[in-house]
């Protein structure tokens, strides 16, 4: 198998909701192959899409029960310390959930956390050791 991410879907409960969060709060743009079911965006080089939960799991065949936890994290990474909490200072005022104020981290890095509408969790991190912005 190639080492490449092409698409990674968040089953949400509410697309709408979802919607608003990603592009009004965060200014993710949709791509046109969107729709009312389904919501696609290009985050550099790999695909996110939003989809109804019950629908996703209906797909793969098993439960949309669950919660807390989910075993992974998304990340996003700014050039600098300072561009993290401004970031952090933008979600706060726009009311976004604020899981872990950023700080610096075991690794040497900063970061803080944020969820979205349906718990997903962002870490937002600055990191001194590898470019990945």
């Amino acid at each position: 198998m190639k080492q490449k991410l092409s698409l990674l879907t968040l089953g949400v409960t509410d697309l709408k909701k979802s919607r608003e969060f990603y592009e009004n709060i965060l200014g993710f743009t949709p791509e046109s192959s969107s729709s009312e079911s389904v919501a696609f965006y290009n985050v550099g080089g790999c695909w996110l899409s939003l989809f109804d939960v019950n629908s996703l799991a209906g797909d793969v065949g098993v439960t949309a029960a669950g919660d807390g936890f989910r075993k992974c994290t998304l990340a996003h990474n700014e050039p600098s310390i300072e561009a993290v909490d401004a970031l952090f200072t933008d979600l706060r005022e726009k009311g976004v959930a604020i899981i872990k104020e950023p700080e610096k981290v075991f690794w040497g890095g900063y970061s803080g956390y944020f969820a979205d509408p349906d718990g997903h969790l962002w870490e937002v991190a600055y990191n001194p050791f590898m470019d990945l912005t």
